[in-house]
């Protein structure tokens, strides 16, 4: 009997110990702070790692994380400079650096930054204007950021950064937003394309240009040298003629033509007269042998030696680009062999020309 109640009382103690230890030995996370309250009063913070209190009269009251924290608020209307509403949500990045300040001096610091976040947002916001507010996002965070640290560092929290997640303008704003952005995209459009055309037509234009300068320099060299080449031509024909001119005439003088000859080179000429096109009508002589006697004594009248140059002319030699000047004998006896060949054409062309008939007095008539 004795010796179980001393058992049940020596249970009762080991069970006590174990209590009692239990409630004096507190370990603390990392990056966490404990806060012991001794009576309802505060007494002391504990850092991270294991330590010891008085059981029944301290207790770790709270936790406090002093890791940084991350808290995203939901979005929230907004009233701009001109009077439009846009929805904005934020995301805060903050640390608690006084574990003992964000335990008393405020009852819930997630609140109060929630709040304080909404009406500094609304103040900041309701100074600028959509457009502003749009293209101002660093802007507005660098405030925000530095109003909300300078009213948490009351409570030991030390607000790191502050980004708005989104803007939103509402549905009427954002359609007129995209059509003047399309108009602002098809003006930037009509205008580059504008200025392709007229580069093109600048390019085109000075194309034509030079094309028609050099199609310009082209017919004139073109035209140049073919009047050059018209010009030797003219050269060569006459200097060609003249020659043959001169090998005629002195193969006359130096054969010493009689009137039999002079007869029928003139007979075998009258065929390729009749040939022309404007000799239609020819008349011969019925009796020929007096047609013949009589441009026998018309030819006899033609000086065999007229007096011209007797120079031997080689059909060999090079024909220079010069057109030679023909001496006055040679002209003078050009013109004296073309007239008594017309003297000897009239009888048989015009028999009825009184000037060209033979005289009565002819013997040869």
């Amino acid at each position: 009997m004795v010796a179980s109640a001393l058992a049940v009382f020596v249970g009762l103690v080991v069970l006590l110990l174990v209590v009692v230890v239990s409630m004096s030995v507190k370990i603390i996370p990392q990056n966490h702070a404990g806060i012991v309250e001794r009576l309802g009063r505060y007494r002391t913070s504990l850092s991270s790692g294991p330590h010891l209190i008085i059981p029944f009269l301290d207790r770790v009251r709270y936790r406090v994380d002093q890791r940084e924290q991350v808290v995203s608020f939901p979005p929230q209307g907004v009233i701009t400079e001109d009077n439009l509403t846009v929805e904005i949500d934020t995301v805060i990045y903050f640390t608690v650096n006084d574990a003992v300040a964000a335990t008393y001096e405020i009852v819930s610091y997630i609140d109060a930054i929630h709040q304080l976040t909404m009406t500094t947002v609304r103040n900041i916001i309701g100074g600028m204007t959509l457009e502003h507010t749009l293209t101002s996002r660093d802007q507005i965070n660098r405030t925000l950021g530095a109003e909300l640290d300078a009213a948490t560092a009351r409570w030991g929290i030390k607000v790191n950064q502050v980004e708005l997640k989104s803007i939103d303008p509402p549905p009427t704003i954002i359609d007129a937003m995209e059509k003047q952005m399309r108009a602002d995209r098809d003006k930037r459009a009509a205008i580059l394309t504008a200025e392709g055309e007229r580069q093109s037509a600048i390019l085109t234009a000075e194309g034509e240009k030079q094309s028609s300068i050099l199609k310009a320099e082209g017919e004139k060299q073109s035209a140049i040298l073919s009047a050059e080449g018209e010009r030797q031509a003219a050269i060569l024909r006459a200097q060609g003629e003249g020659r043959a001119i001169e090998t005629v005439f002195q193969a006359i003088h130096n054969g010493n033509a009689d009137q039999k000859l002079l007869s029928y080179q003139y007979l075998q000429t009258l065929p390729k007269i009749a040939s022309g096109e404007n000799a239609s009508t020819w008349i011969i002589p019925a009796e020929l042998t007096k047609a013949l006697g009589t441009l026998g004594g018309a030819i006899g009248d033609v000086p065999v030696d007229s007096g011209g140059s007797r120079r031997e002319v080689d059909l060999d030699e090079e024909i220079v680009d010069e057109v030679p000047i023909a001496s006055e004998d040679t002209s003078s006896a050009v013109e004296e062999a073309i007239k008594a060949a017309r003297q000897a054409e009239s009888p048989v062309a015009r028999p009825d020309d009184d000037e060209g008939a033979p005289a009565e007095d002819d013997p040869t008539a």
